[in-house]
């Protein structure tokens, strides 16, 4: 597996420790926001601020390091699983979000139908519904 270095090389992007620190958050796996992401990073370095965090999401995310999902009503999470067309299942009840893989294969995974000219290659859907723990909850409290 390429180090951070060799990550942000091959994108033809300076190696700087924000960036670094960034990549090395979201290896761990999940859907952060901003906030968490920027915590993490405030940990491994002395000081960042919270602008610094956004630029090198956006550049990670537009030199396809990172994935900026945005679930309806929720801010925006970014995650380190890029290239694969996987789509995401959400919590109502907590927020809490999975990936799912694509269902029927190859990307843009769904036919559009008419692409008013556009060339589509990705499909972006979003499954909503509720996690085991606030089903649990559900029960209960009926």
């Amino acid at each position: 597996m390429p180090t951070g270095e060799e990550l942000l090389r091959s994108k033809g992007l300076r190696v700087t420790r924000p960036r670094l620190a960034v990549l090395d958050v979201l290896a761990g796996g999940g859907h952060l926001e901003v906030d968490e992401i920027t915590r993490q990073v405030r940990q491994r370095l002395d000081s960042v601020s919270t602008q610094a965090i956004y630029d090198v999401l956006g550049a990670l995310s537009r030199a396809g390091l990172s994935r900026r999902i945005e679930p309806a009503g929720s801010p925006a999470r970014y995650e380190a699983r890029v290239g694969d067309n996987h789509h995401h299942v959400v919590c109502r009840g907590c927020g809490e979000i999975a990936d799912i893989d694509c269902a029927v294969g190859d990307a843009p995974c769904l036919d559009s139908g008419t692409a008013h000219g556009f060339q589509v290659d990705e499909a972006e859907v979003t499954f909503w519904g509720l996690c085991p723990t606030c089903q649990t909850r559900r029960a209960i409290d009926h």
